[in-house]
């Protein structure tokens, strides 16, 4: 008997911001960055426009082009299923808007003249959170903290040494966001 093969939908979350991702870079492009600009970066402005504050959790959609969605997208969509399935989708939601919100309050404060949008900063929280996916109580991951060393340093010494305009802030605070959340969620589930 031959069973039929079919496409479930695994990471319902994971998909649907890969696929919001792929309109705001789409609109953005079409509307020469018009778009991006207005809705998916993140910058200082004036508090007092609503837009302002949109802003704040949406600058993760928007990209600066098609290299720089995709390369975002395939870590996403690589490392979103397991974790969507290890702690759920409104996890993963609040992991998302957490990180956005955060590196878009660090970036305006401390960077007030720089614009910044795409998910690096959610894809390095889910880095981190995915080395956490095997934690017990009263250890620390060696996957873990080979990681953080790996990808946290090289962003420092890319911050130091090399001017590509890429965030490594951005990088730096997703990855702390998913390290934070990741032994949050685990220690109270190994407890």
């Amino acid at each position: 008997m031959k069973h039929k093969m079919k496409i479930v939908i695994n990471a319902p979350v994971v998909i649907g911001f890969v696929c919001l991702m792929f309109l705001a870079t789409l609109l953005g492009l079409l509307t020469g960055g018009a778009a991006t600009r207005l809705l998916f970066q993140t910058y200082r402005s004036s508090p007092l426009s609503p837009l302002t504050y949109l802003r704040l959790f949406t600058h993760v959609l928007g990209h600066s082009g098609w290299s720089h969605f995709m390369g975002n997208a395939a870590y996403l969509l690589l490392l979103g299923p397991m974790l969507e399935e290890k702690y759920g989708s409104a996890a993963l939601v609040k992991v998302i808007l957490i990180t956005a919100l955060i590196t878009a309050l660090i970036n305006t404060v401390f960077f007030p003249h720089v614009a910044l949008c795409g998910a690096s900063g959610v894809v390095f929280a889910f880095i981190l959170l995915t080395s956490f996916t095997g934690f017990r109580a009263g250890e620390i991951p060696l996957t873990f903290l080979l990681i953080a060393v790996i990808y946290i340093g090289q962003q420092l010494y890319e911050s130091v040494f090399v001017k590509d305009h890429v965030s490594q802030l951005s990088h730096i605070i997703g990855g702390i966001v998913g390290s934070v959340i990741g032994y949050k969620w685990n220690r109270k589930t190994h407890a």
